[in-house]
């Protein structure tokens, strides 16, 4: 019993990549001799479009994401995108035309095997994106946190720019404000130096609160007076520029935490992804080179898969199934070219009723009547 149901399931599944491979199943069950041939070429068609399904439908879940349907699209867009790239390989592996010889069957494949090349390299370009989906995560962490930084540098020189007068008088009156503030501790201990009686360059020596002690202290104060004067300006223009900064938001701006770095990194879209791969691969450290053989060893094995129906139909020689096909063809080509006003196979398809098996009756009385 178990015999048998696998023998059913294998025929079906055989049956199955019969019609993928783009010949007509009645042709091909008459020669047994092609059977694996068929298989082949219908497994690989088949499986290039199931990974084509599995490529288009991760491509456009990046268009998606963060939406609540994002799922649902990319697995709706994968089946259409599948069966789009499967259609395409039916045809064109079945449109290869056996009956040619030598080099003219790989001139008139060309177009094919170029259209072919073409649906590869779409294909490979979003498997690549899921392959190197860590490497790929590190270089956007690279490029965003980069983009921030030139985002701040740019708003505070714009920021600059427009207070170029307030920041102006702020930088002038903070160094006279430094300046000044050295030069009052100097006096200071300058002044108690003469009071206590210490004899320096610029003290008497005398001990006392004497004539020279009341001149600097005179001095100090009125140097006091300017640095409160400096203080109360800066504290004016501070307080000014801080409600400045907050109105054009300024202090808002700052790097991102690892937390708001990892969610802005999951929702990139494919561009963003697309561009990290290329930039991982055109670096010029080890890891890029490793990378980039990587995705050159991924897109060809892509290419050779796509390929691989297209090579083993033309590398083949002539089948059964192909004379069959071919003999077909002619047969049915020179009834519909025949230029025979008198043929019967011509009258019985004109004067036929749609569906009817043999021709109608007016075909009948029409020969009837031509016979001498």
């Amino acid at each position: 019993m178990s015999v048998h149901m696998s023998t059913m399931t294998f025929s079906r599944l055989q049956r199955f990549f019969w019609i993928c491979s783009g010949t007509p199943v009645s042709v091909i069950e008459k020669y047994p001799t092609e059977h694996s041939k068929y298989i082949g070429i219908g497994a690989t068609i088949f499986f290039t479009a199931f990974f084509a399904g599995l490529s288009g439908g991760y491509a456009l879940y990046f268009v998606f994401a963060g939406s609540a349907f994002a799922g649902l699209w990319a697995l709706l867009f994968g089946l259409i995108w599948g069966l789009a790239i499967f259609n395409l390989d039916r045809y064109i592996v079945s449109g290869i035309n056996k009956s040619s010889k030598g080099l003219k069957q790989f001139y008139q494949a060309s177009p094919r095997l170029i259209f072919a090349v073409l649906i590869a390299l779409v294909i490979a370009r979003p498997l690549e994106l899921k392959i190197f989906d860590k490497e790929i995560r590190e270089q956007l962490r690279l490029r965003y946190l980069s983009d921030q930084r030139e985002m701040i540098g740019k708003v505070q020189s714009s920021f600059r720019e427009k207070y170029a007068l307030e920041l102006g008088q702020i930088a002038g009156y903070q160094k006279e404000y430094d300046s000044l503030s050295s030069e009052v501790n100097r006096l200071r201990e300058e002044l108690k130096a003469e009071v206590f009686g210490s004899h320096t360059a610029t003290t008497s020596g005398v001990e006392g609160y004497g004539t020279y002690a009341r001149n600097k202290e005179l001095v100090v104060k009125a140097k006091q007076t300017r640095l409160e004067f400096l203080a109360a300006q800066l504290a004016g223009l501070q307080e000014y520029m801080n409600r400045q900064k907050a109105a054009e938001g300024i202090n808002a701006q700052s790097i991102q935490n690892e937390k708001e770095m990892d969610q802005a990194v999951a929702v990139a879209g494919f561009a963003d992804r697309n561009w990290a791969l290329g930039e991982l691969t055109h670096s010029a450290n080890d890891v890029s080179r490793s990378s980039a053989n990587a995705v050159t060893f991924i897109t060809l094995l892509f290419i050779a898969f796509e390929c691989a129906p297209l090579i083993v139909k033309l590398l083949s020689d002539i089948g059964p199934s192909d004379v069959d096909i071919r003999e077909a063809e002619s047969r049915i080509i020179s009834q519909l070219t025949s230029s025979t006003f008198l043929s019967r196979t011509r009258i019985v398809r004109e004067y036929r009723t749609p569906g009817s098996k043999k021709g109608g009756r007016r075909a009948k009385r029409y020969l009837s009547n031509k016979r001498w």
